[in-house]
């Protein structure tokens, strides 16, 4: 295996959508993967300052559109971007970047575009959403050109298909 990634598979959530001890499981961070927490999660929903994102199809348009804008303006090769209702899927590749830096531009410049739409449509400022996504994401290192099909597939066309072998990556 090389050192350097070929690729990154970048997840993120909208906010309030997948909470900490979620029955779906969740992820915890430098822990890994851990097993659903009820009362977790229900103390986490009752900390929410806002309500949960679902994004409208427009919405989710736009998300892709900034995620191609983005990657183009920093010459990175994006193999794959699939904004979900609830979720968003990047496969990318960035050469001498951190995954988790990629992710976090990805998700700043969606959260900016989102903002000034809001106010585009006459949302009065101290109405403007400022949380839309959860806190990090998934950042999955790629070092093969299998997990890189893999991923691709998964982001592009397995959501509508109940999943693919990129969950195992």
């Amino acid at each position: 295996m090389q050192d350097d990634p070929i690729a990154f598979f970048l997840t993120w959530t909208c906010y309030g959508t997948w909470m900490p001890g979620d029955d779906r499981g969740w992820t915890k961070w430098h822990r890994g993967d851990q097993v659903p927490q009820p009362r977790l999660a229900n103390w986490c929903r009752g900390q929410m300052i806002e309500s949960a994102v679902i994004l409208l199809p427009e919405q989710r348009t736009m998300i892709e559109s900034v995620v191609r804008e983005h990657c183009k303006k920093r010459c990175w090769y994006l193999h794959a971007v699939n904004c979900r209702t609830n979720h968003c899927h990047v496969v990318v590749t960035a050469p001498n970047y951190d995954g988790e830096k990629v992710r976090d531009q990805l998700k700043s410049w969606g959260k900016r575009r989102m903002k000034e739409r809001e106010r585009q449509l006459g949302v009065a400022e101290e109405c403007v959403r400022d949380r839309w996504w959860t806190r990090k994401g998934s950042v999955r290192y790629l070092f093969d050109e299998d997990s890189l099909a893999a991923a691709t597939t998964y982001a592009s066309e397995a959501q509508d298909v109940g999943g693919s072998s990129a969950n195992s990556l």
